[in-house]
Order: structure tokens, then C-alpha cells, then sequence
């Protein structure tokens, strides 16, 4: 397996609650990493020498700041590529986006993203320069936006290069935005989403890691347990054709997954994620440590 990046959702918790957001992240999410399990992490990931990079997500990655910085820290210290995804909720002016910019420049990190467009927090995302973008030319740390445009058509799955991370365009529906932001568009018949347009499941470059140690090949779709097999162990034997999910996924796509599962269906999907979401709802109860966990979902612990 090439993997050579490893994105780390830090939490599920975020300040905001867009409706396009694939683990459904709100401040109601439970699940954080804490600093001990980060560092199992890592020296889990010496043992893969293919690993390169961690990039730290979430949910809101500033919502636990010092962890943050300290996991920034060691991971660089490991010798670690380091990069945080954040919706740039800490950056009200450059004055203070530098303040809380500076002690993660310092701590080694490598990159920052900062998603900004009318999709995330109260939806008034200005045209002019982000503070956090400024703030960052100025510590000369590599910054950029992730920007998405408003939901209304569904993404070409012929543009999309299998296993790119989202850099920006159209909303992919799956997560939250399969419920909260299909209505009302444009849907094609299902028997066409003959593949995954988006992920290479087969051999992924990265995949996500969430706080209950689940190894996510996309959002929901579980490979292993790091907490319940080493990291390496797990790169090492998976097999996508013996994966009853991912098997059928690349060999025939969502619509695949839901003839070879007989699964009840509608007659059109805005995109294939829509599909794929959809059908793997209705297989959580057949294989629930392999579509998990309940956050990804959107089932909120009690």
C-alpha cells in the first residue's frame, strides 16, 4: 500500500454545524483525541515507512488547542510532514490570528488550510483577504483556502481524480449534506454510479484516523482498528476484494453495493456519494465495526 499520508481527526467537535459536513461535526459531537493516543499514533506510524505526513482535522482542530500544538510538535519532532485543516474561527483579525498562528509555526507545522465560503459558519464569507492568510504570509507559513461553492448540481464524477483530497468546487453528498442538502436538486437514475469517483480504495494514498482509532479509507468506511491491530498490521493485510463493502464498490460502484446487498433504494441520487451513503446506512446493523462510527452517521451519543 503507497499510503503516505495520515490525517488525523483531532475531535468531532466543532463551533459550527454546516450542513455539507462529511462527519456531521458540531458542538454537540463527542470524541478527541487525547495527547497519549496521538503519540501511540505516531510511534504506530514510524513502523509504516511509507508515512510521511500527518495532517491534524476534525471537527474544529482550535477547539483543542494545546493538544494541537503539542501533537504538532511531536510529529514534526519525529521527523513528520505536518499540516491542520480549521475553519479559521480564531482568526477574527490578523492581530490575533498571528497569535495563535505563531506557537504552531514554532512547534514545526508545515501547512495550514483554512476553509472559508458561504458553506461554514454563519454563512458571510467576505471577499476580502482572510485574516488567518495574511497572518500566515507574515510568519511565512504556507496557507490556503478551501473553498466550496453553494450546493446546485452535483459534481462530475469524470473531473474527479480518485483519492485527491478536496481542495474546492461543488459539495460531495455524503455525511450530513446526503440529508440536509439534496433536496430539490438535479437527480440521475442510480444504475449508472458504477464506481467510487473520488476514493482509491484499492491502494489509497491517505486515509483518516478518528479519535476511536477507526481507519477510515472515506468517511464511514472503515479498514481497521489501530487500537485493536497496529497501524502497520493493518496496511499490511488489507485486501479490498476480500472487504465486503469496499469489494463491491470496486467492482461495480454504489450501484453495485446495493444490488449485490439487495438494498431498498430510490430511483435517483443527486451523485454517487448520495448512493454510497445512503446504501451504507442501510448496512450499519450487518457490519458496524465496518461502517462506523455512530458519528459519521450522524448518531449523537447520549
Amino acid at each position: 500500500m503507497k499510503l503516505s499520508s495520515l490525517h488525523v481527526l483531532l475531535t468531532y467537535q466543532c463551533n459550527y454545524e454546516c450542513d455539507h459536513c462529511f462527519v456531521w461535526g458540531s458542538p454537540w459531537q463527542a470524541g478527541v483525541f487525547t495527547l497519549a493516543q496521538l503519540k501511540n499514533v505516531f510511534r504506530q506510524a514510524l513502523a509504516a515507512p511509507s508515512i510521511r505526513e500527518f495532517y491534524f482535522e476534525g471537527g474544529e482542530t482550535f477547539i483543542y488547542y494545546s493538544i494541537l500544538v503539542k501533537a504538532v510538535w511531536h510529529a514534526h519532532d519525529l521527523g513528520f510532514l505536518t499540516g491542520i485543516v480549521t475553519n479559521g474561527y480564531w482568526a477574527t483579525n490578523v492581530e490575533d490570528a498571528l497569535a495563535w498562528l505563531r506557537p504552531l509555526r514554532d512547534a514545526g507545522l508545515d501547512r495550514i488550510e483554512i476553509s472559508y465560503d458561504v458553506l461554514h459558519g454563519d454563512g458571510d464569507a467576505e471577499p476580502e483577504p482572510h485574516p488567518g492568510l495574511e497572518a500566515a504570509r507574515q510568519l511565512g507559513l504556507p496557507a490556503s483556502l478551501i473553498t466550496l461553492e453553494p450546493p446546485m448540481t452535483a459534481r462530475d464524477p469524470l473531473a474527479a481524480e480518485p483519492g485527491a483530497p478536496l481542495t474546492g468546487g461543488d459539495v460531495m453528498y455524503r455525511g450530513r449534506a446526503a440529508e440536509k442538502l439534496t433536496a430539490g436538486l438535479p437527480r440521475r437514475p442510480w444504475r449508472p454510479f458504477t464506481r467510487c469517483p473520488y476514493e482509491d480504495l484499492a491502494d489509497p494514498g491517505r486515509v483518516h484516523l478518528d479519535p476511536y482509532g477507526n481507519l477510515h479509507l472515506c468517511q464511514g468506511l472503515v479498514m481497521g482498528n489501530v487500537w485493536e491491530r497496529p497501524l502497520g498490521r493493518i496496511l499490511q493485510t488489507y485486501d479490498s476484494q476480500n472487504h465486503p463493502i469496499v469489494q463491491p464498490l470496486l467492482n461495480g460502484g454504489p450501484a453495485r453495493l446495493v444490488r449485490q446487498y439487495n438494498l431498498p433504494h430510490e430511483a435517483d441520487y443527486v451523485d454517487a456519494c448520495h448512493l454510497c451513503y445512503t446504501a451504507r446506512q442501510a448496512l450499519r446493523s450487518e457490519f458496524p465495526t465496518l461502517l462506523a462510527p455512530d458519528q459519521m452517521y450522524g448518531v449523537l451519543e447520549n
